[in-house]
């Protein structure tokens, strides 16, 4: 019997261009690692063949998500929404994401950016589906919209969670899942300070590949096989095994993603 706990990477663009050289030998370092889950989130409607290409290749290993990112969120918002909207009308998602608010690069579109965060939350609602949150300098409108929506069948997971213990118990009660990755292992990230106060039920996995990169390859392209790293912090910061780390942050995602 293989005693493996299957990981999950519950945030990971394989898609991305950076992948384009070895993304299939990247995948298959992932899942010789055990890390057999990987959900894509979608950033805007270019970004949506290459999504389902990369099903079509992984069908047992790919869970696709739907969504407008916030730093896409531009003036075409509303046909980018529109294709959001018409994507999730076709066929199965787990998840509509990535989506939030970003204020760290550019704060121009910041009303946009709520009102296509609220209507995509409203999507998920209408769908029953999880939502996935990127907050960027943006806790407090984050919050805001999170409040005004707030109901039984609002929850999800609050992505590259980076805040304070006060924000993870805030996004929780909303909730909300914190996406803990390579941010945890960083001498300055901080949440590895608190961490051990939030229940290990509250947690997910995700790289956020091929962002974010822990350390020791930190600065480098991320890959999801990285996230053995994560959970060996993880497993010192909660004192339990990693297999435990991984069988109950993967449970966590099957209670978000229904699968």
């Amino acid at each position: 019997m293989n005693s493996t706990p299957i990981i999950t990477d519950t945030h990971t663009h394989l898609y991305s261009e950076e992948f384009d050289q070895d993304r299939d030998e990247m995948i298959q370092r992932a899942i010789a690692a055990g890390i057999t889950r990987f959900f894509i989130p979608a950033i805007d409607a270019a970004a949506t063949q290459s999504m389902y290409d990369l099903e079509k290749n992984y069908p047992d290993n790919i869970f696709l998500m739907m969504g407008l990112h916030p730093t896409y969120v531009k003036d075409n918002y509303l046909d980018e929404l529109a294709h959001v909207e018409t994507e999730l009308s076709k066929r199965k998602f787990y998840a509509v994401g990535e989506i939030g608010i970003d204020l760290y690069w550019d704060k121009t579109h910041l009303k946009e950016q709520q009102i296509a965060f609220k209507k995509q939350i409203q999507l998920a609602k209408q769908y029953q589906l999880p939502i996935v949150i990127h907050c960027r300098e943006a806790f407090d409108e984050i919050f805001e919209v999170l409040e005004e929506e707030k109901s039984e069948d609002l929850f999800g997971i609050f992505h590259c969670f980076s805040g304070t213990l006060e924000q993870a118990q805030k996004a929780i009660s909303y909730n909300m899942k914190l996406g803990i990755g390579g941010v945890v292992t960083f001498k300055n990230g901080k949440i590895d300070q608190f961490l051990s106060q939030i229940d290990l039920k509250h947690i997910v996995l995700e790289t956020d590949s091929p962002y974010l990169a822990p350390i020791p390859y930190r600065g480098k392209r991320n890959e999801s096989s990285y996230l053995v790293n994560v959970i060996a912090k993880l497993s010192d910061i909660y004192g339990i095994s990693a297999e435990e780390i991984a069988a109950i942050t993967t449970q966590n995602s099957k209670d978000v993603f229904g699968i």
